[in-house]
C-alpha cells in the first residue's frame, strides 16, 4: 500500500504546489459566510470538473459533490468544509481577508484546498485504485448545520453510501503532523439563547422595576457551577456564556437582557442533565428576582459528538504514517471542538475517522512548547491571529487525504497491475 501511495503522491510536484498555494490565498482573501458560499463553490466545481469529476452544485443550498468511479470497489468520501467565520482577521498577510467582518479563522479554506489537490491526484493516479471516490465540499459547518442540510437534499440516495467517511480540519499543532483520536473525538457542541423578561423602569426608582440585569448577572455566577457542582470529575464539560446584551442607556433600568450559551460534551447523558440544570437555574434566577414571565430558552445550533471509530482510525493512521512518518502521527487526545462531521457518518452508516491537521510553524510551536506558553503564543482556530504556514501544511493535508483514500479504495483494476 505505501508503494501505490507514493506513486499516486508523485503527482505533488513544486509546480502543483504553487498551483494549489495560489488557491489557498485567493479563498483565504475571499471569506464567505455560512450558506453564502457561492464564489467558493463555484470555483472549486470548476477545478474538480476540470480533473474529470461529474459535478454537483448547489446540494444543501451551496454544497458541491464530486465523484469520480473507477470499476467496481468500495466509496470512500472525502469531506471538507469551506464556510468563513464572522471576525476581523488581524493576521496583516498580503492575503489576508478582503471582506470587512469576514475571515476564514478555522482553515476551512486550507480544507478545501487540500481536497481539490488529493482530488487532482487521484483522478491522475486512477490506475491505481478502483472503486468511488465521492467528495463532498460542505457549506456551513461552524454553524452546524451544513452536513445536515447536505444529508436531507438527498446526499446519499443521490451519490451512494460510502464504505468510510473522512475529514480533516487544522489544528494548533506543528504543520507536518497530524493529529488522531479514537473513540469520541469531539464534543458535542449546544448553543442557546436565553431571554430574561423584567420590568423597566428609570435608575431613580429601582423599587418599581425588576431588574434584568441583576438576573442576568446572577444566572451568569450560578451556571459557573453546573460544570464544579453538577458534574463528574471524570465527564469533561464545559459552559461557557459568551454574550450578555442588556440596555442601552445608564439612566433607564432596561426591559429585558439576553445571554448566549455554549456548551461542550461528550456524554448524551450528561449532556442531557448539563441542558437541565441551564434550565432550571435560568428559571429559578428568574423567579428569585420576581419576574413575572417565564425566560426563553431557545437552541440555535446543536452538533452531536462526533466518535472516530477506532478500527477505521488506526487503518487510516497507519496508512498516513507511512508516508508522513509515524513520528508525525499523533493521539491529541479529545478535542472541546465540535464538528458535524458525524452526521454524514450517521447518515450514511459508515465508520468515521475525523484527522486533525497541524499549521503552526514547526519552529515556532517548539520555542513556546519549551517555555509552556503555547496557548498564550500560538494562535489557534478562532482566533483572529489564526495564520497557518502554507508549506508543509498543504502538501501534508493532500498527503493524508490521499493515503486515507487509497487504504479503502479497491487495487488497481484487473489487467493494469
Amino acid at each position: 500500500m505505501a508503494d501505490t501511495i507514493a506513486q499516486v503522491l508523485a503527482g505533488l510536484d513544486e509546480a502543483r504546489r504553487r498551483e494549489l498555494a495560489a488557491l489557498y490565498r485567493d479563498l483565504h482573501a475571499h471569506p464567505e459566510l455560512p450558506f453564502a458560499e457561492h464564489r467558493t463553490a463555484a470555483e472549486v466545481a470548476r477545478k474538480v470538473r476540470s480533473y474529470g469529476y461529474e459535478v454537483t452544485e448547489s446540494v444543501g443550498r451551496t454544497g458541491v459533490v464530486a465523484v469520480l468511479k473507477r470499476g467496481a470497489g468500495p466509496t470512500v468520501l472525502l469531506r471538507a468544509d469551506f464556510d468563513a467565520v464572522p471576525l476581523r482577521e488581524r493576521t496583516g498577510l498580503p492575503y489576508a481577508s478582503a471582506a470587512d467582518g469576514v475571515m476564514h479563522a478555522c482553515g476551512h479554506d486550507m480544507h478545501t484546498t487540500c481536497l481539490v489537490g488529493a482530488l487532482r491526484l487521484l483522478a491522475e493516479g486512477r490506475d491505481h485504485w478502483s472503486g468511488t471516490v465521492l467528495a463532498v465540499f460542505q457549506p456551513a459547518q461552524d454553524t452546524g448545520e451544513g452536513a445536515k442540510a447536505m444529508v436531507e437534499d438527498g446526499l446519499f440516495k443521490r451519490f451512494g453510501r460510502p464504505k468510510a467517511v473522512l475529514g480533516q480540519r487544522m489544528a494548533a499543532l506543528p504543520a507536518g503532523t497530524v493529529g488522531c483520536h479514537p473513540g469520541p473525538a469531539f464534543a458535542a457542541a449546544d448553543t442557546l439563547r436565553v431571554r430574561l423578561t423584567g420590568r423597566g423602569g428609570h435608575a431613580s426608582a429601582p423599587e418599581a422595576t425588576v431588574d434584568p440585569v441583576v438576573m442576568a448577572a446572577a444566572t451568569v455566577l450560578r451556571l459557573q457551577t453546573v460544570v464544579s457542582r453538577e458534574v463528574a470529575g471524570r465527564d469533561t464539560v464545559i459552559v461557557t456564556v459568551g454574550s450578555l446584551r442588556a440596555g442601552a442607556d445608564d439612566g433607564l433600568i432596561p426591559g429585558e437582557a439576553e445571554l448566549r450559551l455554549d456548551v461542550r460534551t461528550y456524554d448524551r447523558r450528561v449532556r442531557k442533565r448539563v441542558l437541565a440544570a441551564i434550565e432550571r437555574i435560568v428559571r429559578a434566577e428568574a423567579a428569585a428576582s420576581g419576574a413575572d414571565k417565564v425566560p426563553e430558552i431557545t437552541s440555535l445550533d446543536s452538533c452531536p459528538v462526533l466518535v472516530n471509530d477506532p478500527d477505521a482510525a488506526d487503518r487510516t493512521m497507519t496508512a498516513v504514517g507511512s508516508v508522513l512518518g509515524l513520528d508525525n502521527v499523533t493521539d491529541p487526545g479529545p478535542l472541546p471542538a465540535g464538528d458535524d462531521l458525524g452526521v454524514l457518518g450517521t447518515a450514511a452508516r459508515a465508520p468515521v475517522c475525523h484527522w486533525l491537521l497541524g499549521g503552526c510553524d514547526p519552529e515556532a510551536y517548539a520555542r513556546a512548547e519549551k517555555a509552556g506558553t503555547t496557548l498564550r503564543d500560538v494562535p489557534a482556530p478562532h482566533s483572529a491571529h489564526f495564520a497557518p504556514v502554507v508549506e508543509p501544511t498543504l502538501s501534508t493535508g493532500v498527503t493524508a487525504l490521499v493515503a486515507g483514500a487509497l487504504t479503502w479504495l479497491g487495487g488497481p483494476p484487473r489487467g493494469r497491475r
